[in-house]
């Protein structure tokens, strides 16, 4: 699972061993926690920490093309 990412507290992790059904999504961890977001529209999966939301947004869309670019070469979707 290679950390495809790092802006400040958070890691982007692309797992390569993901269940069919899955939509395309990011593994991020900071702290000790973790979340998912989904790639097709860079939306929580699970409501993320208070006040975490608009800091983990805004290091994603900073990564965002090299996150998808990742997910699509190691899924081959």
């Amino acid at each position: 699972m290679p950390t495809v990412a790092r802006e400040g507290e958070f890691e982007f992790i692309v797992h390569t061993r993901e269940l069919p059904f899955e939509p395309p999504h990011v593994h991020v961890r900071f702290g000790g926690q973790e979340v998912r977001i989904e790639l097709r529209g860079g939306t929580f999966m699970k409501k993320p920490p208070a006040g975490k939301k608009a800091a983990i947004l805004e290091a994603y869309h900073k990564h965002a093309v090299q996150i998808r670019e990742t997910w699509d070469r190691i899924h081959k979707r």
